[in-house]
């Protein structure tokens, strides 16, 4: 990694309550360029306490005065709003899929500085992560001047956040893998993991259309197929952060056999190798991308466009379900068609029911979404907790 490494985030295993620091760091995140009277005002905290909160986020190189002060009314001494500083350093994401790795650098605004896909060639874990991490090395060459705070991983299946270990991830075969340590090995840096479902949420709460929610939850749509649900700005993990598998939830009517041997599982039903076999079958492709059934479909394939449908339509009747067993503020969804096509988002409001098609939305972040995954875990501990989670920094 390059010398100019910053030092690690650290934050306390197990402890994910906001602080006074975080508000204010995130309402200059959400607000800025934005005054400190107008912080104090949003906050509810003391002009003093913001000013210092300022100063000391300015010492740390995470935010800075904006260029042009506000002076109110052409009277009085000039407002000089403060911003995110987004130009001095970045954080790595690693999202893990069962086809490849996305590897990638993201500023402290969760923006995509560059990315690479890395297609597995042995999906063992030491494999995979040893390409990750010299395929970080590379991208922070490519980035002069970057300074890594850490990385954040973003892993489908079961994954416990506290020991940064993927538990079990059946369809890549990974049992207590400790990613933490592995990909901290490789990297020289702080190493923080989460399943991607929850990463995503915290991505929506920090960037996306999501912000001011009160509650939210995502659903996940891929080979794997997973769910997260946030309230009150915390994202529910449960005992060793099983919460939000959904995979084997029923689908009446199913037909597809799942590897825990019953027959139509929800992730059996959904999962992207599902929709492959079956637009194979049809003719519709050769291979075993997803995105070659949208591409068929784009260009004018009546099947492949079918597929895609009926693949949202089951989308939306889970999405519906969860709706009925959380009733979330808002919920976002994760899926190739949804994503893509407007037909297929109509189908999934359509199949989540009246009354609620309106609070159904798909990702905020395109085709950045996996990028955005693993570098929203590292992100959340900064923003959870800014002063504490570095500090070495100050």
């Amino acid at each position: 990694m390059p010398r100019t490494a910053a030092p690690p985030l650290i934050s306390p295993p197990g402890d994910r309550r906001r602080t006074s620091a975080s508000v204010v760091l995130r309402s200059v995140l959400e607000h800025g360029p934005v005054a400190r009277s107008t912080i104090a005002r949003l906050t509810g905290l003391s002009p003093a306490s913001v000013t210092d909160y300022c100063a000391r986020f300015t010492r740390l190189g995470l935010i800075r005065e904006a260029r042009a002060p506000h002076r109110a009314g052409g009277v009085g001494r000039p407002h000089v709003p403060v911003d995110v500083d987004d130009s001095r350093f970045v954080v790595g994401g690693v999202h893990v899929a069962v086809p490849y790795t996305t590897v990638a650098l993201l500023d402290l605004r969760g923006r995509v500085l560059v990315r690479r896909e890395l297609k597995h060639r042995d999906t063992g874990p030491r494999a995979v992560l040893e390409r990750a991490a010299a395929a970080l090395t590379a991208l922070l060459d490519a980035v002069p001047g970057s300074r890594p705070l850490g990385v954040g991983v973003a892993v489908g299946g079961w994954v416990d956040r506290d020991s940064g270990t993927v538990v079990e991830h059946p369809l890549l075969g990974w049992r207590e893998v400790p990613v933490r340590e592995l990909l901290g090995a490789g990297t020289g840096l702080p190493v923080h993991v989460d399943g991607h479902a929850r990463a995503l949420v915290n991505g929506e709460r920090l960037f996306g259309r999501a912000r001011a929610g009160h509650s939210l939850l995502h659903l996940f749509v891929g080979n794997v197929v997973d769910a997260a649900f946030a309230t009150g700005d915390e994202v529910h993990h449960g005992p060793r952060s099983q919460a939000g598998t959904i995979a084997h939830l029923p689908v009446p009517g199913g037909t597809e056999r799942c590897d825990c041997g019953r027959t139509g599982c929800l992730q059996a039903e959904l999962g992207e190798r599902t929709l492959v076999r079956r637009a194979r079958a049809a003719g519709v492709v050769d291979g075993g991308d997803p995105m070659d059934v949208l591409a068929a479909a784009g260009a004018g394939d009546p099947v492949a466009a079918e597929l895609l449908r009926e693949r949202a339509r089951l989308t939306g009747r889970a999405a519906g379900l969860l709706l009925d067993v959380l009733n979330p503020e808002s919920v976002v969804v994760t899926e190739v068609g949804v994503l893509y096509r407007e037909d297929c988002l109509a189908a999934l409001r359509e199949a989540v029911g009246p009354g609620r098609a309106e609070v159904v939305a798909p990702t905020s972040f395109g085709d950045r979404v996996l990028a955005v995954a693993g570098g929203s875990v590292v992100l959340d501990v900064l923003y959870r907790d800014p002063l504490n989670a570095s500090p070495r920094l100050i």
